[in-house]
């Protein structure tokens, strides 16, 4: 699991610095076999995902504890409508391809909302 804290002025300065990672411009990789995944399990439409990299204020925080094959990251941020969701992506090729994506949970949307 990822650990979940408060970010404060200087890690802030950290989390931003890292979307410097996201290909430009920005592509999305959907898995065929899992296309839907995020809708049936989390209720979480494609659009919605795509949405959160785009709206700011968005973090994204580099998952070291799963990143043994390939780098992972955990991005959290808000739908067009705003709704907060946290999604797990790696990079391969200059696309994002999006591993889960769900709603926020307790830790993360407090941590999210004291940082906006």
């Amino acid at each position: 699991m990822f650990k979940i804290f408060p970010l404060d002025k200087r890690i802030y300065g950290i989390y931003t610095t890292l979307m410097k990672i996201l290909p430009e411009p920005l592509y999305f990789e959907w898995d065929e076999g899992n296309i839907n995944k995020n809708l049936i399990k989390h209720k979480v439409t494609n659009q919605e995902v795509e949405e959160i990299f785009d709206n700011k204020p968005n973090f994204i925080i580099e998952d070291k504890k799963h990143s043994l094959k390939e780098k992972r990251y955990l991005i959290w941020g808000l739908t067009d409508k705003g709704r907060k969701l946290t999604a797990i992506f790696t990079i391969r090729k200059k696309k994002i391809r999006i591993i889960s994506a769900r709603d926020m949970n307790k830790k993360e949307r407090k941590a999210y909302e004291e940082n906006i």
